[in-house]
């Protein structure tokens, strides 16, 4: 659908297909299924935060026992919040490509 589309289009549209391909019928994930989703496809993000009182938090947080799902809005700021506590986001900003 985005192949014509801008580099942030297309990771964007990536993360709603990841997204849907894990989902339920109603477009939402468990807690559970949402950690696992991260550790699998966002892994060098995560890695080495295990220290971050802030990582902790989040990562607890889908832990608890709950009914709660997690919908896709939820789902992009915890992908937000990881990207920013991440010590991978400082190498990203240190790279240049070239236009």
């Amino acid at each position: 659908a985005l192949g014509k589309g801008s580099d942030l289009e297309k990771a964007f549209a990536t993360a709603a297909l990841v997204y849907n391909n894990h989902a339920d019928p109603e477009g939402k994930l468990s807690k559970s299924e949402t950690k696992s989703l991260l550790q699998s496809q966002f892994w060098r993000f995560m890695q080495g935060q295990e220290n971050k009182p802030k990582y902790q938090e989040i990562i607890s947080s889908l832990d608890e026992e709950s009914e709660n799902k997690i919908d896709f809005e939820d789902f992009m700021i915890l992908l937000v919040s990881l990207t920013l506590l991440s010590d991978l986001l400082q190498e990203i900003k240190n790279v240049k490509t070239a236009k």
